[in-house]
């Protein structure tokens, strides 16, 4: 694949399907201390995916017509962000950052785990910056931070 393309994804079934599972299989691998996604089935990613992300807009890249990034952007804030896990090192997180930073010139905001180191030297990199720390909602309740580009203080 050359330069990644990013392209809204719509709101068919198919779709809410195919981001599901790239969300569950991405994220099950980068969060092994995440006990309630670790013990998720990947039966019930779909609807818990569709849950997280109700309200927002989904972006994705492809390479040979599978999913392999996904960004799902709402308001200022980015929701979630993940590239496959055999796709990662290509760009394609790069090009869905860039993609969800010329849509939102003004700013964005993001959180993940203070424990998701790779996240954290991604965003970082790119001119994000640690605003608060703190712990998700429950169920999950583990330490993360918010994030805000190009620093949105409140």
């Amino acid at each position: 694949m050359s330069a990644a393309s990013v392209q809204a994804l719509g709101d068919g079934t198919d779709i809410w399907e195919e981001a599901g599972r790239l969300w569950y299989a991405s994220a099950h691998e980068a969060h092994p201390w995440l006990p309630m996604l670790q013990a998720l089935p990947e039966a019930d990613a779909v609807s818990i995916f569709r849950t997280m992300t109700k309200g927002a807009t989904l972006y994705g890249v492809r390479d040979d017509g599978a999913l392999v990034g996904l960004l799902a952007l709402e308001g200022e804030w980015v929701e979630r962000l993940y590239v496959a896990t055999a796709a990662q090192g290509r760009g394609i997180g790069d090009a869905l950052l860039a993609h969800a930073c010329a849509l939102r010139p003004d700013g964005l905001r993001l959180y993940t785990h203070q424990l998701n180191s790779r996240a954290r030297t991604f965003y970082e990199r790119r001119g994000f910056r640690p605003v608060r720390f703190g712990l998700s909602p429950p169920p999950e309740s583990m330490p993360d931070v918010e994030y805000h580009w190009p620093g949105t203080d409140d």
